[in-house]
C-alpha cells in the first residue's frame, strides 16, 4: 500500500483486541454479580426451591379437591318460613309544601318608616310587621271631610227650597216644573254627599293599610327591603311569611294503587304516613294522609296525595325533598320468607326447598306483598319449611347440599336461629388438611439447612 495513504494499517489491526478485552471484563463482572446473587439466594432462602415446589404441589392437590368438591354437597345458607304480619307500604317521592306561604306587600304607596320584625322570627296572625308613612292619606282625609261638610250644607239648603216650592205649588203660586227641578237638585246633592263619604272611607282604609300585619301564623324569612325605601303599592315585597305548624307533604303514587287507597279512606281509616330523608334511610317525621287530588296526571300516570305533619320539632322544611311511605293495610298471620330466597326463572317464581334428605327441590310459589327484606308467600310454602337464601346460583333440582356453620342461619322472623353445627367428620378433615399444609410448608424447628452447611465449609 502507498505510504502516503491516510489509512494506517497497524492502527486498524490493533483496535479489535482492545474492544474484545473490554467486553471480556464486563462479562466477568456480570458473572460475578450473578454468582453473588445466587449465593445470597441459597444462603438466606435455602428452601426457596423446595417451598415453590411444595406450593405448586399443594395448589395442584387443592385444585383436585375443589374439582372433586364440585360434585359433592354444595354449601348453602337457609332460612325458616315464619308466620308474621306484613304491612302494606306504598312509597313515593314527595316535597314538603307549606299550607300557607304569603309574600307581604303594601297596599298603599309610601316610604317604609318602620320594620317591626326580626328575620327568622315566628309570628302569629295579626302581629305588626311594618309601617308605611300615611301622612299624605291623612291630609286627603281632612280635605274630603271638608268637602263633605260643604256638600251636606248644600243638600240641606236644597231640601228647604224643595219644601217651600211644594207649599207654593199647593197654593198655585209656582209651577209644577219648578218643584220637579228642585227635587232633582236635592237628589244631586245627596249623590255628592255620598261620594264625599266614600272618599273619606277610602282614605281611612289607606291609613289602616299603612300598618302592615301578618295574615297567618308562621316563620318570617329574610327582609326584602330596608327601612327608608319607597314602597310601591302591590308590587314591592317586604318579607315572606311561611306557615310551618302544621306542614304538608305532597307525594305521588301510581294510579294502579289509587283504588286501594280510596277504599281505605271511604271506610273511614286514618292512614299513617312516614317521611324519610333524601337517602331514604333516616325517618324524619310521622303524620297522616289528608286528601287525594281530584285527577290523575296523564303524562306520568300518577296521582298526588297530601299528608299533614305537626312538625313541632321543625324537621320538615319548605321545598325539602323527601321519600314518603304510606301504610295502607297490614296482612295478618302471613307466611314470610327472606326476599333473597325468592327467585324468578323458567318455573316462574320459585324457591329452593330444603328436604329431609339434605337435598333441595325447586318449589314454585306465589308471592304477595314485600318490603324489600321479607316477602309474603301466599301459596307453595308452609310455616316451618326451610328455604335456601345463600348459594342458589350453583344449585339445581335434587342437588345435595350441606348447611354451612360459618355464620348464623337467617330467618324471616324477628329472631335469628342458632348456627347449624358442622357435618360429622368435616371439622376433623379440615384440621387434618390444615396440619398437612403446615407440615409441607414449614421447616421443623432446630433443623439447619443442608446448603447452609455446605456454604460454611467452603473458605
Amino acid at each position: 500500500m502507498n505510504e502516503l495513504s491516510p489509512i494506517r494499517t497497524d492502527d486498524a489491526v490493533g483496535a479489535p483486541p482492545r474492544r474484545r478485552g473490554r467486553g471480556l471484563a464486563w462479562l466477568l463482572v456480570l458473572l460475578a454479580l450473578a454468582g453473588g446473587g445466587y449465593w445470597a439466594y441459597r444462603t438466606y432462602l435455602p428452601d426457596g426451591f423446595k417451598r415453590s415446589e411444595t406450593q405448586q404441589a399443594t395448589g395442584r392437590r387443592g385444585g383436585g379437591r375443589r374439582g372433586a368438591g364440585g360434585e359433592g354437597p354444595q354449601a348453602v345458607g337457609v332460612a325458616t318460613v315464619q308466620k308474621g304480619d306484613m304491612p302494606v307500604v306504598l312509597s313515593g317521592l314527595g316535597t314538603v309544601t307549606p299550607l300557607a306561604t304569603v309574600t307581604i306587600r303594601s297596599q298603599v304607596s309610601g316610604y317604609l318608616t318602620q320594620v317591626g320584625f326580626r328575620e327568622g322570627q315566628t309570628v302569629k296572625a295579626g302581629d305588626f310587621l311594618a309601617q308605611i308613612d300615611v301622612r299624605p292619606y291623612e291630609a286627603l282625609l281632612a280635605q274630603y271631610q271638608g268637602q263633605l261638610l260643604r256638600d251636606q250644607a248644600l243638600l240641606q239648603n236644597a231640601r228647604l227650597d224643595l219644601a217651600r216650592y211644594q207649599t207654593l205649588n199647593r197654593q198655585d203660586s209656582i209651577s209644577k216644573q219648578n218643584v220637579d227641578t228642585q227635587a232633582a237638585t236635592v237628589k244631586q246633592y245627596e249623590g255628592v254627599v255620598a261620594s264625599d263619604q266614600a272618599q273619606i272611607d277610602q282614605q281611612k282604609l289607606n291609613i289602616s293599610y299603612g300598618r302592615i300585619t301578618s295574615p297567618v301564623e308562621g316563620r318570617v324569612g329574610l327582609r326584602q327591603i330596608d327601612q327608608g325605601n319607597y314602597v310601591t303599592a302591590a308590587s314591592t315585597g317586604i318579607v315572606v311569611v311561611t306557615q310551618l305548624h302544621p306542614i304538608s307533604v305532597l307525594f305521588t303514587l301510581p294510579e294502579t294503587v289509587l283504588s286501594r287507597v280510596m277504599d281505605r279512606l271511604r271506610a273511614g281509616a286514618t292512614l299513617p304516613v312516614r317521611v324519610f330523608d333524601r337517602s331514604d334511610t333516616t325517618e324524619i317525621a310521622r303524620g297522616s294522609l289528608d286528601t287525594v287530588d281530584n285527577q290523575i296526571d296523564v303524562t306520568t300516570g300518577t296521582v298526588k296525595l297530601r299528608a299533614l305533619f305537626p312538625n313541632k320539632d321543625d324537621r320538615l322544611f319548605p321545598n325539602q325533598f323527601v321519600n314518603a311511605r304510606l301504610d295502607v293495610d297490614t296482612v295478618r298471620d302471613a307466611a314470610l320468607v327472606p326476599a333473597a330466597a325468592v327467585l324468578r326463572g323458567t318455573p316462574g317464581t320459585y324457591v329452593y326447598l330444603l328436604t329431609g334428605e339434605d337435598k333441595v327441590a325447586v318449589r314454585p310459589i306465589e308471592i304477595g306483598e314485600s318490603d324489600g327484606v321479607r316477602t309474603v308467600v301466599t301459596k307453595g310454602l308452609s310455616v316451618g319449611d326451610r328455604v335456601v337464601v345463600d348459594g342458589t346460583d350453583r344449585l339445581k333440582d335434587g342437588a345435595a347440599v350441606r348447611v354451612t356453620g360459618g355464620r348464623p342461619e337467617t330467618t324471616a322472623g324477628p329472631e335469628a336461629a342458632k348456627p347449624a353445627p358442622p357435618a360429622d367428620g368435616e371439622g376433623a378433615a379440615a384440621s387434618a388438611r390444615q396440619e398437612g399444609q403446615r407440615q409441607e410448608g414449614q421447616r421443623p424447628e432446630g433443623e439447619r439447612p443442608h446448603r447452609r452447611r455446605q456454604q460454611s465449609q467452603n473458605p
